[in-house]
């Protein structure tokens, strides 16, 4: 589940990005049966706060997308573990009238 949170560092709520379905069929391949709704208690019981999916506006993305998040988070990880200070910066490319403008 660490490389699968996000959260909101402000008001300190953190979410996974992986549904309640997929996080039971995880546990469920490493021999844990769990059902989704169980999964949905545990995490809230541990501080998650349970998102809805919402629907993309782009198109596919990157097929290496993963890579490049698996690689910010390992060099997170290291700049930790050395006490170098990382920060988070959320850009946000276009305005909603942008977006939807014709």
């Amino acid at each position: 589940m660490e490389h699968e949170t996000a959260g909101d560092p402000v008001s300190g709520l953190k979410w996974t990005r992986r549904t309640t379905a997929k996080v039971a069929d995880q546990l469920c391949a490493l021999g844990i049966d769990v059902c989704p709704r169980t999964v949905a208690r545990l995490l809230k019981a541990m501080g998650y706060s349970l998102r809805v999916n919402h629907k993309k506006l782009a198109g596919a993305s990157h097929p290496r997308r993963d890579d490049q998040f698996r690689y910010i988070a390992d060099l997170r990880e290291r700049c930790a573990a050395d006490n170098v200070p990382v920060f988070g910066v959320n850009y946000f490319c276009r305005s909603a009238s942008t977006i939807f403008a014709g």
